[in-house]
């Protein structure tokens, strides 16, 4: 069994963490809905308050946070006592977006909100590689009778250029980039599937090959659909997986499952490394909690 340390709750649906040098962890929180700091000792700090729905999040180079806002797609269910992800409403939807956050001020500016005159629909989760460009994921918006196929994306922090790299994907998730910048993994919410395709040069993907099987890393049987997810230094791809098994499944760079970290919170979502790779933080979102673990892979 892994022993958790509770860092701190109350959060209302929190997703992107992002560990800082100082040792503490900035998260957001959906349905807050703001960015927020959580010091050591579970103190809780606003950085800034972000109408929408603010969702993946990750350091830039310049010290900034970026942010990834799926503009309100989901709208906010209480059930059996935990907080859940409910239907799209299009009266509360404001359009998906990449900001950009200064964490000294909680200023707030807005990036991108299309790609070559298509709107980005709903942002989820982004990496940076060591040129100072990002990947993200855009989830889509889903309703009863609608499903967006979308993308994913490479940007540049400064505003000057977006391009989608990898079209159509279904429902992307999680997404991040080996050690090495070599591999980008994404994930699919709803097919289960954890995928990787070679990095030729900043945002220049390898072609996806319909009879190349070896683009799945690995696919998750019954009802284990994924969220969002941290590469270590190992190379260990750590997937947030919902419903069955909820917790994080560590999935090594060969696809075979490591070890899967169950947190008991339906909707575990998202998954952070110290720069030391000892210490792991965990996004309990359904219970608002943010857990801390010892990272021994």
């Amino acid at each position: 069994m892994t022993e958790f340390i509770e860092v701190t709750n109350g959060l209302k649906f929190p997703e992107g963490p992002v560990a800082m040098a100082d040792g503490s962890v900035i998260v957001v929180e959906m349905f807050g809905p703001r960015v927020t700091r959580v010091l050591p000792d579970g103190t809780k700090e606003t950085i800034a308050t972000i109408p929408g729905g603010p969702n993946g999040l990750a350091l830039g180079p310049d010290g900034a946070l970026y942010l990834c806002n799926n503009g309100g797609c989901f709208t906010e269910v209480e059930m059996f006592g935990l907080c859940l992800p409910g239907p799209f409403d299009p009266s509360i939807y404001i359009g998906g977006s990449i900001q950009r956050i200064d964490i000294a001020t909680g200023a707030v500016t807005t990036l991108y909100t299309e790609c070559n005159g298509n709107p980005l629909k709903a942002p989820n989760d982004i990496v940076f590689d060591a040129h100072g460009g990002f990947y993200f994921t855009d989830h889509g918006t889903r309703s009863e009778d609608h499903a967006d196929r979308t993308g994913v994306y490479y940007a540049m922090p400064d505003g000057s250029s977006i391009t989608r790299v990898i079209h159509p994907v279904d429902s992307p998730n999680g997404i991040g980039l080996s050690p090495d910048g070599t591999k980008l993994y994404y994930a699919e919410t709803h097919t289960g599937r954890l995928f990787q395709r070679s990095v030729l040069s900043p945002g220049v993907l390898s072609e996806s090959n319909p009879l190349d099987f070896s683009s799945v890393l690995h696919g998750f049987s019954g009802m284990q659909l994924l969220d969002s997810l941290g590469v270590d230094a190992h190379g260990n791809v750590c997937v947030a997986v919902l419903a069955e098994n909820a917790g994080v499944a560590v999935v090594a760079p060969d696809g075979t499952i490591v070890e899967q970290i169950l947190t008991g919170d339906p909707i575990t979502t998202n998954i952070c490394h110290s720069a030391d790779n000892l210490t792991a933080w965990i996004t309990c979102s359904a219970t608002g909690r943010l857990l801390k673990i010892d990272w021994k892979h």
